[in-house]
């Protein structure tokens, strides 16, 4: 059922099982497994079915740490999510992601990659990416192993998913059609009322624009808000307990991390196509697109303390030309469009022309470019955050039009994050020398001190980091150190949980968004449990 309440506040009016704030990737993984197992489910989105200015502004907040993109831009507010937009890419987390690391301060999950494997399988069904193979990325891609060290340097692999605004309402009829669940649009999460003790929630008060509201009660109660607006409202939401809710020992909040991206070195080499080639295309023996990449090998990491990050490679013009004319152009008009239906519509058609230039013009192109010396090759480093409690968000004096406090966002680097840079670029150097393919040329700043991260313009789309947010409200088995337990439940409280990356203990490299989606499966499968099966 779908009714929205500015119009129908009434339907709310009743005892779910469950009810899910937010619908967003996690969120709707979420509800539809819920639904599928029979109970009864309330789906609360803040949006409507599309963009609409008013609502996207609830977002707006300052950035008051390091240099990053407007909040109210960083995320999107309706039905669907912010993968209405994204790139598709999804990746596994590797191994050394989930472990304790001596070098990486606060690093280590109360969960193990296996325990999350059956969950990444059901999610490799929801985003329709092939079978279930992710060792052995070059012959999965049916190209040549490029004869790097994986002592040195891993491959990891990416799946594409292709389809658009794959959890948007053109792809969840079967949520509209289900008899057991409601989404409740334009239903903004304002206050979660905890009982007099503070261990479990008695409702969530939701309220419309034009002054419609609900108190949503449930047996379980899930956040999906995003990073960002699960921490706001756990600490907005302090009647009972003063500091908010889930945050007895001051970790609501803390660890926000992203992938800090930027340009580290230039790649002297007389094949520059073929690198780029072999780690820039998307492959597509049969099925999906698929990708090899890069990463730091683990026993690198541990030798030179050091994070878990990855490069690709861009054929630019040298950096002290600009921008190219082409990519200036681009970013303009993306930009200024609102991702509406139509600015979506407009930004799908593009990807798909996109998607063709690669297969089929780009790569002559990009060659003749590359032999002539009009382009040069570029490692571009996707990087792990080290998880700091001082990168965090806080709340806001400002409050927004709903009279809610917002949220302020003190985005904070270490040094680690240079540190793997230059460890990756002087890697990727000597492995280019033992193979008598070049050598390499590392970017002025990563030799800096500090912990600044530069503003490229250069490096494309994404040049401070990849609008991945995580962190927040992170995964521990003490509450002295983590906001929920191993369950994805908030520490003291019974009935509360939290879905999607805000719950991640340390960042990786790979994309959230398949991550969180399997985690979200996981806890559906916690609260049938719990519900009763």
């Amino acid at each position: 059922m779908l009714v929205d309440l500015a119009t129908n506040p009434a339907i709310a009016d009743r005892q779910f099982d469950v009810c899910v704030i937010g619908a967003g990737a996690a969120g709707v993984s979420l509800a539809r497994e819920l639904m599928r197992k029979g109970h009864q489910v309330c789906l609360a989105e803040s949006g409507g079915l599309d963009f609409e200015a008013r609502t996207q502004a609830l977002y707006a907040g300052r950035n008051v740490g390091h240099e990053y993109y407007d909040l109210e831009e960083s995320r999107l507010r309706f039905f669907g999510g912010t993968v209405s937009i994204w790139g598709g890419r999804c990746a596994l987390l590797d191994e050394i992601d989930f472990v304790k690391r001596d070098w990486v301060p606060h690093s280590g999950w109360p969960i193990t990659r296996s325990d999350v494997m059956p969950f990444y399988r059901r999610a490799q069904d929801i985003f329709e990416i092939g079978p279930f193979e992710w060792d052995d990325a070059y012959r999965l891609c049916g190209i040549p192993d490029q004869g790097f060290d994986p002592e040195r340097l891993a491959t990891d692999l990416w799946r594409f998913d292709e389809a658009s605004e794959r959890f948007a309402r053109a792809r969840t009829q079967d949520l509209v059609d289900a008899p057991n669940l409601t989404i409740l649009l334009h239903a903004n999460a304002v206050h979660i009322q905890a009982g007099d003790n503070g261990a479990e929630i008695e409702h969530v008060e939701v309220r419309s624009f034009g002054g419609q509201s609900a108190k949503l009660k449930a047996r379980h109660y899930v956040l999906a808000c995003g990073a960002i607006e699960n921490a706001r409202l756990l600490m907005a939401s302090n009647d009972v307990l003063p500091t908010g809710i889930g945050n007895g020992h001051d970790q609501l909040g803390r660890f926000f991390m992203e992938h800090p991206t930027g340009r580290i070195a230039r790649v002297e080499t007389d094949r520059p196509f073929d690198l780029w080639a072999a780690y820039q295309k998307r492959f597509m023996p049969s099925g999906p697109p698929l990708a090899p990449v890069l990463r730091l090998a683990d026993k690198v990491q541990e030798e030179e303390a050091a994070l878990n990050s990855i490069v690709t490679f861009k054929l630019q013009r040298p950096p002290e030309k600009g921008v190219a004319l082409g990519n200036k152009l681009y970013g303009t008009i993306k930009h200024s469009l609102n991702p509406d239906r139509k600015g979506r519509a407009l930004d799908h058609l593009y990807r798909g022309v996109r998607a063709w230039f690669h297969r089929v013009v780009r790569e002559q192109v990009e060659k003749a470019m590359a032999n002539t010396g009009m382009t040069g090759l570029y490692m571009i480093v996707r990087g792990e955050q080290a998880p700091n409690p001082d990168s965090r968000i806080l709340l806001s004096a400002e409050r927004d039009e709903l009279g809610q406090r917002r949220a302020d966002l003190n985005w904070q680097l270490s040094d680690q994050s240079k540190h793997t840079a230059r460890v990756f670029a002087r890697v990727f150097d000597a492995e280019m020398r033992r193979l008598g393919r070049g050598r390499v040329t590392p970017t002025e700043w990563i030799s800096e001190g500090g912990t600044d991260w530069p503003v490229d313009p250069t490096v494309g789309n994404h040049p401070i980091a990849g609008y991945h947010h995580m962190g927040g409200t992170r995964m521990s088995d003490d509450p002295k150190t983590g906001v929920v337990d191993a369950h994805c439940r908030v520490h003291g409280v019974a009935n509360l949980h939290i879905a999607g990356s805000s719950v991640f203990s340390t960042a990786g490299s790979a994309n959230p968004t398949f991550t969180l989606v399997a985690l979200a499966l996981r806890l559906a499968d916690r609260l049938d449990d719990q519900l009763g099966g």
